[in-house]
């Protein structure tokens, strides 16, 4: 929406009429002034004014007003031809010409920014799809806070997709830096990730072809000119079968995701923790799977340093453990809520780092699904057959 189109608005036609109101009693004033005072020269206020409320078509209407105003006084006073007054009329038109093509700029400026906003924000939102609100047996809630301004995405990253075979792949990670120059190495993961989760069978596989992935294209992508230090991704990937109460996760560095059951919150440090992302020095063979229990009803907290590291003025860390324990938990929503304004409250502002947060509930029932597919090596490549979900011993 224009400027233009704003102060045709109750509020806006209020604002409009302070450089109008000017135009009048700076005119009435110089009337019943004498002869020796000259206030004409003031009216240009009028249209410098309506140039920060309005657009040029309205601020070239009052400067066309203040000029008007100006040869009024003039004529009041018998001296429109005299050297003084046309050199005032001239000057306050100058003046207001010059204000309407600067307001032109301004607004032109303004809409070459909002289109490049707009074609910023699509691309991220299709980089970081939101996650759907309940996938198979899952409930969903997620949010994101980007550390840098007008932006909605940065180097956090999390997506959700279901296996070919009946579970859920979950990912959270953390770019090392922050802001617009780490979603490249974001979108390297999550690229790969996508397609993995539907590709390889099992956790080790998905996670190893993270790890190929990422060291073969993360020098592509990362912004090793403004950054030259090292590059990696922390990151958290988890299996969660449809069906059962087991589940499985590989933690790349990344910190430990948090189990809520039964008002009690438990820490789920990882038995087999493995290096973050690029740091290319493990075989496949290495990434082993943490099994969990992940029961009907319980809710998993994922988040990044981010939130964790959130620093209050008095410089004290976001205690994310002990405000989770004090909260009630009645959803993922509701719990992501009390998350959200308790953060902000804490830090005062906003965070200085990107910060992401993902919560999953595990439900009684799930949404129906396509029949479901798992893959098998055979020679080195993967084929498609219809299974149920793999033994644990595959994960």
């Amino acid at each position: 929406m224009s400027v233009d189109r704003l102060v045709e608005q109750p509020s806006g036609r209020g604002l409009v009429a302070i450089p109008l109101a000017l135009i009048v009693v700076i005119t009435v004033v110089d009337l019943h002034s004498p002869t020796n005072v000259h206030l004409g020269p003031l009216l240009v206020i009028a249209p410098a004014l309506t140039a920060s409320l309005a657009g040029p078509r309205l601020t070239a209407v009052v400067g066309a007003l203040a000029v008007a105003a100006q040869i009024f006084i003039a004529v009041f006073h018998g001296g429109l031809t005299t050297a003084n007054h046309v050199a005032q009329i001239i000057a306050l038109t100058v003046l207001s010409a010059l204000v309407v093509f600067v307001c032109h700029v301004r607004e032109r400026r303004a809409r070459e920014l909002s289109r490049a906003r707009s074609v910023a924000e699509t691309a991220q939102r299709v980089l970081l799809r939101p996650p759907p609100r309940r996938i198979g047996p899952l409930r969903v809630a997620w949010l994101y806070l980007a550390a840098e301004d007008e932006t909605q995405i940065g180097g956090d990253l999390f997506a959700i997709s279901r296996a070919a075979q009946a579970s859920t792949r979950v990912i959270i990670g953390d770019v090392r830096g922050k802001g617009l120059a780490s979603i490249g190495e974001a979108s390297v993961v999550l690229g790969s990730f996508r397609e993995g989760a539907h590709r390889y069978a099992t956790l080790p596989e998905l996670t190893a072809a993270l790890e190929v992935s990422v060291c073969r294209d993360l020098e592509d992508v990362a912004d090793t000119e403004h950054d030259p230090g090292e590059h990696f991704i922390t990151a958290l990937v988890l299996d969660i079968p449809d069906e059962g109460p087991d589940a499985w996760m590989i933690t790349c560095g990344h910190p430990p995701p948090l189990l809520l059951r039964n008002q009690e919150v438990t820490v789920l440090h990882p038995r087999h923790p493995l290096p973050p992302l690029g740091m290319c020095e493990l075989p496949a063979a290495s990434h082993r799977p943490d099994p969990f229990t992940f029961e009907t009803g319980d809710i998993l907290l994922l988040y990044t340093d981010g939130v964790i590291e959130a620093r209050s003025p008095s410089g004290v860390f976001y205690p994310l453990l002990e405000r989770v324990a004090s909260f009630p938990v009645s959803s993922p929503e509701a719990l992501m809520r009390n998350i959200h304004d308790d953060l902000l409250a804490h830090v005062g502002d906003h965070p200085g780092d990107d910060a992401a947060l993902l919560i999953i509930e595990r439900t009684a029932s799930h949404h129906p699904h396509r029949p479901h597919f798992a893959t098998r090596s055979v020679d080195g490549h993967h084929r498609l057959h219809p299974t149920g979900s793999p033994s644990s011993a595959e994960r």
